[in-house]
């Protein structure tokens, strides 16, 4: 038998289109190896540039489909793997050690479901198989504990009686303010402490080799914000608003704030689009609709997902377990993780951060 025509072979493999790229393998790089032997045995090598386990199945399907029509193909193996890489980040600063991207989930004002996104977004990452970490930059409000499900009074165990060591749950790593005061402790602080205290979360924290590092950011355009901008390598942001109008033009000061230092906007995500009864099932959209549509339009960014206003999400949130694995196959949970992909899938096209392949160099007088 003679071996399977190479140009017929890509011709089928380009027959897969990625859903969140709208790009054949090929022309995302992604096809690390294609072999044939004379006996028609076909195998392909795929490395995805973001964490993407929930269409993996699919796209393997899709693919030994096409190649299976092939003239003398008589099987078909499809590995696919993902490679996740540091993105650049603002003023071309260096990345965190064992933290390959910073993600920043922010939104304008408070009362949007800025934390339960984030936890959830953490989660849907993780569960598309990127090893993923979560920050409760949200001195004054903490909350991160609570909705993973950490009983009060928890704390990190140190390292060198200077280093913090993450809490984990659920398949993530996890650092907040909560883990070293308790409940009933106001953070009475004025803004340098705050924003100090922030860095020493992040700074001090051993995280365990993060591809992406989830910032749960407090509402608003104040002293964290203009910190992280300056001091933490951001790879992205995330701005989560509520139909209603307030909260649209508080997102567009999010999504201002974050253009001005030069951290690009992933996209938006609507939270309480609308309100789905849990009695009947009915939907209405109480706070309006179609603001989040309008904003991402307006910005040219991403309309990433339109969240309901559920019961249920915020049950589970409160008793430790959000939805994204107290219901994995819920409806809202494949929300969340088809958010995850459309974040992560739009930050894998953006340059590579070289700064840490570079040695420090040192100017000697000697």
């Amino acid at each position: 038998m003679s071996q399977v025509d190479a140009a017929q072979l890509e011709s089928a493999i380009k027959c897969y289109q990625d859903p969140y790229l709208n790009e054949d393998l090929y022309a995302l790089n992604a096809i690390q190896k294609v072999e044939s032997d004379e006996q028609g045995n076909v195998t392909v090598e795929i490395q995805m540039g973001y964490p993407c386990d929930g269409i993996k199945g699919g796209m393997v399907q899709i693919l030994t489909s096409s190649i299976e029509n092939v003239e003398g193909v008589e099987s078909v193996k499809i590995n696919v793997t993902t490679k996740i890489i540091p993105h650049q980040v603002q003023n071309h600063m260096k990345n965190m050690d064992k933290v390959k991207n910073i993600i920043a989930v922010a939104s304008g004002k408070g009362g949007v479901g800025k934390s339960t996104t984030s936890i959830n977004l953490a989660l849907a990452l993780s569960q598309e198989g990127a090893k993923v970490g979560i920050l409760d930059a949200d001195i004054y409000g903490p909350s991160v504990g609570l909705m993973l499900g950490f009983p009060d009074g928890t704390k990190p165990k140190t390292h060198e009686n200077q280093f913090f060591i993450p809490l984990e749950r659920h398949g993530i790593q996890a650092m907040s303010m909560a883990f070293l005061v308790n409940d009933k402790t106001p953070m009475v602080w004025r803004g340098p402490m705050v924003s100090g205290a922030v860095q020493q979360l992040l700074n001090q924290s051993l995280w365990d080799d993060l591809d992406y590092l989830i910032v749960d950011m407090p509402p608003g355009t104040g002293d964290i914000q203009l910190t992280l901008s300056q001091k933490v390598p951001v790879a992205g942001s995330v701005i989560v608003t509520t139909p209603q109008d307030i909260a649209l033009l508080d997102c567009k000061k999010g999504i201002e704030m974050f253009r001005k230092v030069d951290i690009p906007v992933l996209g938006v995500i609507e939270n309480m689009s609308v309100h789905i009864c849990s009695n009947c099932g009915h939907h209405e959209p109480l706070f309006g609709e179609g603001g989040g549509e309008r904003i991402a339009e307006e910005y040219e960014t991403a309309l990433l997902g339109q969240l309901p206003l559920h019961k249920t999400i915020r049950e589970q949130t409160d008793s430790g377990t959000p939805t994204v694995v107290a219901e994995p196959d819920s409806e809202v949970a494949l929300m969340y993780r088809d958010i995850a992909r459309k974040v992560t899938a739009e930050l894998s096209q953006r340059a590579k951060n070289y700064t840490n392949l570079f040695p420090e160099i040192i100017v000697s007088q000697d």
